[in-house]
């Protein structure tokens, strides 16, 4: 029987490595995560940028175009003023003319605004794509660290996986799923240290009977109070 809560006991500390383990590389896989998510944000604020200006160019092409139809219906309605022969007429074609100068220089002043937006966007585009490239270089710099760290840890696991399997290969089905039960039910830990007449798993003081038959290693025992199996510690002298 004390062999068999040896093996209790190494396979309960070889789980909780791994569960230590595993806990450190889901932390670092977090990690990993925020860091490719940090460079995607500014990926996309690129894209929308980039979208932007693409819309400010496409405005402002739509102004010139709108400018030069304007520029071209003045010009041909200077040209027709030579031709017209009534006073009515010719009034009529200036305030055409006049309403177009009008609109023209609208469109000017327009496009000036657009041209400086689309300054405003291209420098703002250029330093965030800069700002995004010095960001990808130094997030897979620390991708490669953090995703060397997770490969480190997954082969200690993989290292206590066949330790763990080494063990409950000596073990009797019945204890290995009795031990699995109990440690899914009390929080990973499925043994408890019995010592000076108390449960250490949950601090609860043992009957006597109980807490002397530890001592004869005759069965497995546990804890009436917490269910964990117990294992008797003494306390070391100092």
């Amino acid at each position: 029987m004390k062999k068999k809560l040896d093996m209790l006991e190494e396979l309960q500390e070889v789980d909780q490595q791994i569960d230590a383990l595993k806990e450190a590389q889901s932390g670092l896989e977090a990690e990993l995560s925020g860091i490719n998510q940090g460079v995607e944000r500014v990926r996309e604020e690129v894209a929308l940028l980039e979208v932007n200006l693409t819309k400010l160019e496409s405005e402002k092409a739509e102004l010139e175009s709108t400018h030069a139809a304007e520029l071209e219906n003045i010009t041909r309605s200077e040209s027709n003023m030579k031709e017209i022969k009534t006073n009515k007429e010719f009034q009529a074609v200036g305030r055409e003319i006049t309403a177009a100068r009008k609109q023209v220089t609208d469109l000017e002043e327009l496009l000036l605004q657009k041209i400086s937006q689309i300054e405003e966007s291209s420098t703002e585009l250029a330093a965030k794509k800069s700002t995004c490239d010095e960001l990808a270089e130094n997030s897979a710099q620390r991708v490669a660290a953090k995703q060397a760290e997770i490969d480190a840890i997954q082969s200690k696991i993989d290292a206590d996986i066949e330790r763990r399997e080494n063990v409950t290969k000596g073990m009797p089905a019945s204890l290995v799923k009795k031990f699995t039960i109990l440690r899914e039910q009390r929080r990973g830990r499925a043994l408890a240290i019995a010592r000076d007449g108390y449960c250490m798993g949950c601090n609860m003081h043992l009957p006597p009977q109980l807490y002397n038959n530890l001592y004869k290693y005759e069965e497995l025992l546990a804890c009436p109070h917490c269910q964990r199996i117990l294992i008797l510690k003494l306390q070391q002298p100092q």
